[in-house]
């Protein structure tokens, strides 16, 4: 079911300074920052040459990297994230074996402009996973 890494997310509380660390420090390609206020951050991808690293910031008080930083103040790991063929039927796969879907199992729009899901970090052996159609 499940395709290539498309990316793994940390949650950084100042992601002009964490784009600098990738940019600077590491040489890498970092795109420009990405307001996504359906989701509650503004994002950067850091290219490489297999997969890309979202960094994720907080976009207003209720964002959920916000509460996430709250435990975590220097920033961690936030998901990773899997591409999938056909996110419907993953997802409908996924809740009949027992899976839970957040946010009411409903696809929205991720940051490359394609439908994604995230699954419950418990039903992932504690990582919050997000399943991006491809």
């Amino acid at each position: 079911m499940i395709g290539r890494l498309n990316h793994v997310a940390i949650a950084v509380p100042d992601l002009q300074a964490a784009s600098a660390t990738y940019r600077d420090g590491l040489g890498a390609t970092v795109s420009r920052p990405q307001a996504l206020p359906e989701h509650g951050v503004t994002v950067v991808f850091v290219e490489l040459q297999n997969t890309k690293v979202e960094l994720l910031e907080p976009l207003g008080e209720e964002s959920p990297i916000a509460k996430f930083l709250e435990s975590n103040v220097s920033g961690g790991m936030h998901h990773i994230c899997y591409e999938v063929d056909d996110l419907v039927a993953a997802r409908d796969l996924l809740m009949k074996q027992g899976a839970r879907v957040l946010g009411g199992g409903e696809p929205k729009i991720g940051a490359h402009g394609k439908p994604v899901l995230f699954l419950h970090p418990k039903d992932f052996n504690g990582t919050l996973v997000e399943l991006e159609q491809v």
